[in-house]
């Protein structure tokens, strides 16, 4: 009987033992997450209460304990943005003029740009009019685009980064020619090579980056936030007696292999830049880089562009035809895709437009979810894509700030623009917005990614009234200005790079 087991056994074949190995990688990446989403979505309103007061007081301890930190920064495992570095500065120019290579698929030179392009010329604008002196590979761009952030010309013109453009399709990264690029200038003869490198996520794959000592990757999302958004999606969609679909299986599948990988090439990237406090401990504890060279590094907005303007507000309602006797209005700005949360907040506006006749949305964005949210009805407001020189009057335009997002560890821009205005947000409860903007519970309204707990937190702010909801906006525009000002950002970053040019610089007292 053994002999025939063993014969058994050595008759599989390499494909069966593949597949098996693949089902079982994918079912304890499912039990792995599913699980805590499950806890997440169905969680009662007196448990969540408990955690979030739990988050709030943490995090306050946390950011008590940054303001009289000192030591390694490289140890520091908490937002770079908590300490104050402009005692390094006060007017005066930083102690070394660096010369910096960014690598970023795209700046912003269309009339919509997205999050990664906005920061990365917010970032690197404000270090370049800093002294440093910085070069800015990316892909070449239309001769017909227009009414960008700013031209190439006029970034030049005032002080900001030299921007390089390789050949080929415009809005095509190549990542090729941007290296030989990159080592023309990094290798020129009687010239200067770069102090530091800095991709933005991967736009500077890892066989490239592990040949650069000096290079800081930011990410602004990875491969295990696609896995968990799936996830989430799949059980905030789906009725609770419809089984899993063969498309999000084999989605699923599809994405695990990916997270491997990430895990197996992240650590030949010298220096991990986290955009929030949950994605560096992700970093650390599953992707396993060693604390040393993870650093969170919140992203910052322009406090120029963003601030309260009521006046301002009440015109742009007026002229978008929002009644003066709305009861509430929200705000909500970005892609229209589902990963962005808008198949829940359709479903949830659905149900309040047929009980709460005085509650507008206003929806600042273009994409899939575009046209069923003009079919709404008139107090549903598209405004379709803006420039980000329109979004200011936006921002003042409402009451309450909402992003539905189900991406675990996404950090947009919006929820740091809205607070700067002055706005309390309405936002998904996940830790990366939980554990870095919505620190404490004055600053807004949270809810489990599924359309009831939406609906039950736009009631919240309806009865509150808009003095209440403006109470609560001056305290987000109080901790905002503290944490997500561009100067925190880009000081922050620059403490960083000069720590990587010179060992000595690492020390913060």
């Amino acid at each position: 009987m053994a002999s025939n087991s063993k014969s058994k056994k050595a008759g599989i074949s390499s494909s069966s033992l593949a597949f098996q190995s693949s089902l079982c990688t994918t079912l304890f990446f499912i039990v792995l997450f599913t699980i805590p989403a499950l806890f997440l979505l169905r969680t009662p309103i007196a448990a969540s209460s408990f955690c979030a007061n739990l988050s709030t007081s943490s995090v306050s301890s946390s950011s008590r304990s940054a303001k009289l930190w000192s030591g390694d920064l490289r140890s520091a495992e908490f937002a770079w943005n908590r300490l104050d570095f402009s005692s390094d500065h006060r007017g005066l120019p930083p102690p070394v003029s660096l010369k910096i290579a960014v690598f970023s698929r795209k700046w912003p030179v269309g009339t919509a740009p997205g999050g990664m392009e906005r920061h990365a010329h917010t970032l690197h604008t404000a270090l370049s009019r800093r002294g440093h002196r910085v070069h800015v590979f990316t892909s070449p761009v239309g001769d017909g685009e227009a009414g960008s952030i700013s031209t190439p010309s006029e970034d030049a013109a005032a002080g900001g980064p030299q921007l390089h453009f390789h050949e080929g399709e415009p809005g095509r990264w190549r990542y090729n020619k941007a290296w030989e690029q990159f080592e023309a200038e990094n290798n020129a003869v009687g010239g200067e090579a770069f102090d530091v490198v800095h991709s933005e996520s991967v736009a500077l794959p890892h066989w490239l980056a592990r040949k650069l000592p000096n290079l800081a990757v930011s990410w602004h999302g990875i491969a295990l936030e696609s896995l968990q958004s799936d996830i989430y999606q799949d059980l905030a969609l789906r009725p609770d007696s419809e089984p899993i679909s063969p498309a999000f299986n084999q989605s699923v599948q599809g994405v695990i292999p990916k997270v491997l990988n990430e895990i197996r090439f992240f650590k030949y990237y010298s220096h991990h830049v986290a955009i929030s406090d949950s994605c560096g401990e992700m970093l650390r504890d599953i992707y396993q880089i060693p604390s040393q060279r993870v650093h969170v590094i919140l992203n910052g907005v322009d406090e120029n562009d963003f601030g309260e303007d009521p006046k301002l507000g009440m015109s742009f309602r007026s002229k978008i035809g929002v009644p003066l006797n709305a009861t509430l209005v929200l705000g909500v700005a970005g892609r229209l895709v589902k990963d962005k949360g808008h198949p829940l907040l359709f479903k949830a506006f659905s149900d309040i437009i047929a009980k709460h006749p005085r509650v507008y949305l206003v929806v600042a964005g273009s994409g899939p979810w575009e046209q069923r949210y003009r079919d709404l009805g008139p107090q549903v407001v598209v405004l379709g894509s803006m420039n980000p020189s329109q979004l200011r009057a936006f921002y003042n335009s409402i009451d309450v700030f909402l992003n539905p997002t189900l991406r675990p560890q996404g950090l947009d821009l919006t929820l740091m623009e809205a607070m700067m205005s002055g706005k309390p947000v309405m936002a998904s409860r996940f830790p990366s917005i939980k554990g870095t903007v919505v620190v404490d519970e004055e600053f807004g309204f949270m809810f489990t990614p599924n359309a009831e707990s939406l609906v039950e937190a736009i009631l919240a702010a309806v009865k509150e009234g808009p003095a209440r909801l403006a109470l609560r906006g001056r305290a987000c525009r109080k901790y905002a200005a503290s944490m997500f000002a561009a100067e925190k950002m880009a000081l922050a970053y620059e403490r960083l790079f000069l720590c990587i040019k010179n060992n000595t610089l690492c020390m913060y007292s």
